[in-house]
């Protein structure tokens, strides 16, 4: 196993644990305060042990090598875990604003307002300095696995914030609908994170192609093709998770040799693949001009 991976599997490993100790918290500070906000954040973290249960198995799946039936490997399962993790963030969000409605009409009990604070005010400072740690650790290893995880450890932290802040209220204005109102706010935060995991997750397994990577390929393929006499097209380029797949063709003159043309194919390549911030892999078709329009009509994409 390569140190990126140990770490991910490090980082992984940290937060399922740490999943698990912040539902008991959770739960032990809604059966003492009772309170619909606060059992919003216990039912949201419900979800987040389900997700990173399936998040750590998509890590490992991920670092798997390419087999006889995936010959691309197992990367994109990255894309299926942030989705998981989107579904289920706006399945909570769902189940809190149907629970807060609930409370707000059938009468609203909340008692041991104090002890119920401390344990909540213990997951957010928990949860915020984990979901920063997974995030950061997911972009340095470029894991949309670990830092889809991380935002959702996050809205962890944003949910029980949420609940503090009416329980504050509560105790500040001895208006006791701030709870279930707070957990609607609450509710809708999450279902704006739940839906861009889900937005990110369909762009990746419909091969959505990032702009920003089109124009730096572009950039690249443009400085290094031109400093060798050589013309491009058939651009394509699709994220497999941890690596972007990328096609090109390549159109030499009619007199060079197979040696010169595959010769200055690699020496683009390795510059292209320097020159790009994503980690890249490139598979080229070489052409020769006299023939191309011939043997390709109407193949100038």
């Amino acid at each position: 196993m390569s140190t990126d991976d140990q770490m991910q599997s490090r980082a992984m490993r940290l937060s399922l644990v740490m999943g698990f100790v912040m539902l008991v918290l959770k739960m032990s500070a809604y059966l003492l305060t009772g309170s619909a906000a606060i059992l919003g954040d216990a039912a949201e973290s419900v979800v987040h042990v389900a997700a990173v249960v399936f998040a750590a198995y998509s890590l490992w799946l991920a670092a798997q090598p390419a087999d006889e039936n995936h010959r691309y490997g197992h990367s994109k399962i990255a894309f299926f875990s942030a989705g998981i993790e989107g579904g289920l963030i706006v399945l909570a969000a769902v189940f809190i604003i149907y629970e807060s409605i609930r409370r707000w009409i059938g009468g609203l009990t909340v008692s041991h307002l104090g002890d119920g604070v401390l344990l909540t005010l213990a997951t957010v400072v928990i949860n915020g300095m984990l979901g920063f740690y997974l995030i950061r650790t997911g972009r340095r290893h470029r894991s949309l696995i670990l830092e889809s995880n991380g935002r959702h450890v996050l809205t962890d932290g944003w949910t029980s914030l949420g609940a503090l802040a009416g329980l504050g209220l509560m105790h500040l204005t001895g208006w006791p609908w701030w709870d279930p109102v707070c957990g609607l706010l609450m509710a809708g935060n999450i279902l704006v994170s739940g839906y861009d995991l889900l937005r990110q997750s369909v762009a990746g397994l419909m091969d959505h192609a990032d702009p920003a990577l089109t124009r730096d390929l572009d950039a690249a393929l443009v400085r290094e093709t031109a400093a060798r006499g050589v013309t491009f097209h058939a651009l394509r380029h699709r994220n497999a998770g941890q690596v972007h797949y990328v096609d090109v063709h390549f159109l030499f003159p009619d007199d060079i040799t197979l040696r010169e043309a595959h010769r200055l194919t690699t020496e683009i390549e390795r510059a292209v693949i320097q020159g790009t911030s994503h980690p890249v892999h490139i598979t080229t078709h070489l052409e020769c001009e006299g023939d191309h329009e011939e043997l390709h009509p109407g193949d100038r994409l």
